[in-house]
């Protein structure tokens, strides 16, 4: 593992840490914080092309000290209820599980795969209120797979999750054999994805590519059925919203939170 420090402008920060999972990060840090600059330490697994992200990012490179992000993680995550249903649940907490909710329990380093992020939050109470039992759910851009992992416990019959980075794809195979679910995982996007089988779709990825993928929402999906779509900005849902409508969706719903948000659009009957 190793890490970044970098500084970036505070009314970019969200959309800096957005960048950084999307590029891979583990996990960040806020360090110091000044009038109109927060520091953060990004954290990276040791096979990520530290030039790369340098290059990409700016910032400097330096072993990471694991012990550090562990001990802030154990620190900071905590137990989170969403929506009726779902109870998520750091792995080194053993906190019994309210009676009604199912658990899912997560890895320290993956704020996106932990409910920390808001478009997480937004994408699980999205999939409670949208799952039925005997669906096919697909999972585009996994991470570290708790939303295919939610869909499954909440009733669907099968989920299909996939990352174009295959390390990310590895980490979250190894998370469903943990959590004892079976879900389908492959490394690539929604192209490889068969046309008309799915009851819900799941993506919480960039909002350029919600965009360039909105014609295979509509492909993959069964008529009538649902995509959950999040990873974007207030000032990204025209853009995102046209693309949709341009490939025969019909956005039916936002859903916001801070300036995150998500959007619910169905492909008609």
């Amino acid at each position: 593992m190793f890490s970044i420090d970098l500084d970036c402008p505070q009314a970019d920060k969200d959309i800096m840490i957005a960048d950084l999972f999307e590029a891979g990060c583990t996990g960040i840090n806020e360090l110091e914080e000044w009038d109109d600059i927060v520091r953060l330490r990004v954290f990276f697994d040791t096979g990520a092309d530290e030039a790369a992200l340098v290059a990409r990012f700016g910032g400097e490179a330096a072993p990471a000290d694991t012990r550090d992000w562990v001990a802030f993680a154990r620190e900071h995550l905590h137990p989170m209820e969403f929506g009726e249903r779902i109870y998520v649940v750091p792995e080194w907490r053993d906190d019994p599980t309210p009676e009604g909710r199912i658990r899912i329990v997560t890895n320290a380093g993956l704020a996106f795969g932990t409910g920390a992020h808001q478009t997480t939050r937004l994408c699980l109470e999205a999939v409670e209120r949208r799952v039925g039992h005997g669906m096919t759910v697909i999972d585009i851009g996994t991470g570290s797979g708790i939303l295919s992992e939610a869909a499954l416990k909440l009733g669907a019959a099968r989920a299909f999750a996939s990352d174009t980075d295959p390390q990310a794809a590895a980490a979250a195979l190894e998370n469903f054999g943990k959590a004892g679910v079976r879900v389908g995982v492959f490394t690539g996007s929604a192209d490889a994805v068969a046309d008309g089988v799915a009851d819900l779709i799941v993506a919480n990825i960039s909002p350029a590519w919600i965009a360039e993928l909105a014609t295979d929402w509509f492909r993959i999906l069964k008529p009538g059925c649902l995509a959950i779509l999040s990873g974007f900005e207030a000032a990204d849902v025209a853009g995102v919203q046209a693309a949709l409508e341009k490939a025969g969706m019909v956005v039916e719903a936002e859903f916001g939170e801070l300036e995150w948000r998500m959007l619910e659009a169905r492909k008609p009957q």
